[in-house]
């Protein structure tokens, strides 16, 4: 497991860096960068994509033949840490969510007519999208959520496909997108009976019922309830094959999750380097804040969880080049980057003291968002919970260290 770059992944990191500290961050300041929702302007947000684009730091996860960076999920992990040092980072590079989960689900699982209908217009940049899957508690207490098994929104079949009828919400994008990804029941059975589809947002029979109101600032496109009132879907819009919903989610939020943390990595730097810059210039009681002891724990201790959140997430990206799930290694990064993001935006907010709390700097954006993340994609009881049954059915193999050799 050597984590060593290889030389052209460096490079590129280290082109990001220099793109997201000269070209974004000073933009950060600017109030006139933010629309409604405290996401970048959309008139800003196109120039700096078509900047992107030409310094080839345009849709890094995607293949190269579709017009990305064509880089393993290790390379990924490097450079979407750089990426969100800038909490405009992600969008304006093409890899923010969900259009970067939902992405890297249609390359690997689209038919070459899916991926030229529904993906290339993503990559490209011409359309957003959203993935449709979490629901509303319904009268019964259903309501797809972290168990997909509670799925309540139908798809019955009709004589060209099928058509939907139920409720989702939290559906993030979905104010903006035109494509989209729908999770929805096709039968009873416990692991064959969620069927995933593709639809756009100009065919009748859907609608969004509200943006729902957030505690911090949103993704483009917000966070929505939306509903189905007969909505038809063609057979050539079936994701894999009918029954294979459950095999979907299992697909796309893997990874999804992990990209996350390397993003949400960026962010947990960009607090510590805001702090850490005050701390050496502000004096406090004869001294620079810097040299008092209370203050570099804080710091030793938030920049010490950060890497073992870093450690971790290359861990689970390694894997998943190999070819492997990883799914333990993955549940363990969302945990730990999750409370290192919000330690690390806690610390920089405390060390700075009334200019933490305003707006003055990110950090402010930066801790409303981050109490989300222990929350999205998997709350981290229900990853504590994965790793536990993974422990019991694995016994001493748990720690394994993958040659292949027997344990004990």
């Amino acid at each position: 497991m050597d984590f060593t770059l290889p030389p052209d992944i460096e490079q590129l990191r280290r082109k990001l860096r220099a793109f997201v500290t000269d070209r974004l961050i000073p933009l950060e300041s600017d109030p006139a960068s933010y629309d409604a929702h405290e996401n970048i302007a959309p008139d800003l947000l196109g120039r700096l994509r078509a900047e992107a684009r030409a310094e080839g730091l345009w849709a890094l996860q995607m293949p190269k033949e579709f017009g990305g960076g064509g880089l393993p999920k290790l390379g990924m992990a490097a450079c979407y840490e750089e990426m969100n040092r800038s909490i405009f980072g992600p969008v304006v590079c093409n890899s923010a969510a969900p259009d970067d989960g939902n992405m890297m689900l249609l390359d690997r699982v689209g038919t070459p007519e899916q991926k030229r209908r529904w993906l290339q217009p993503i990559i490209d940049g011409r359309v957003r999208s959203a993935f449709a899957m979490t629901e509303p508690q319904n009268e019964d207490g259903a309501g797809c959520g972290s168990d997909p098994a509670l799925t309540y929104t139908t798809a019955l079949p009709t004589a060209d496909g099928w058509r939907v009828h139920g409720r989702k919400w939290f559906i993030t994008g979905a104010g903006e997108a035109r494509h989209f990804i729908l999770i929805a029941r096709t039968g009873e059975d416990t692991r064959r009976g969620l069927s995933a589809f593709l639809y756009h947002a100009d065919q009748p029979g859907w609608r969004i019922e509200r943006r729902i109101p957030i505690m911090g600032p949103e993704e483009h496109g917000g966070h929505c309830e939306i509903s189905f009132d007969g909505l038809e879907i063609p057979r050539e819009n079936l994701l894999l094959r009918e029954g294979d919903g459950l095999k979907v989610t299992q697909i796309r939020l893997g990874p999804a999750r992990l990209t996350h943390c390397m993003r949400w990595l960026g962010l947990s730097r960009r607090c510590l380097e805001i702090a850490g810059d005050y701390v050496q210039r502000r004096r406090s009681f004869g001294a620079r804040l810097v040299d008092h002891e209370t203050v570099q724990t804080l710091l030793g201790e938030a920049g010490m969880q950060i890497q073992i959140g870093r450690m971790l997430t290359m861990h689970a990206a390694w894997k998943l080049d190999q070819g492997d799930f990883a799914r333990k290694e993955i549940s363990m990064a969302k945990i730990v980057v999750a409370d290192a993001l919000h330690r690390a935006a806690d610390t920089a907010l405390q060390l700075q003291g009334g200019r933490g709390y305003s707006r003055d700097t990110v950090v402010e954006w930066i801790y409303r968002y981050a109490r989300q993340a222990r929350l999205v994609d998997g709350a981290s009881e229900i990853h504590r919970m994965v790793l536990a049954r993974a422990m019991l059915a694995e016994g001493a193999d748990f720690y394994a260290w993958g040659t292949g050799a027997p344990h004990g």
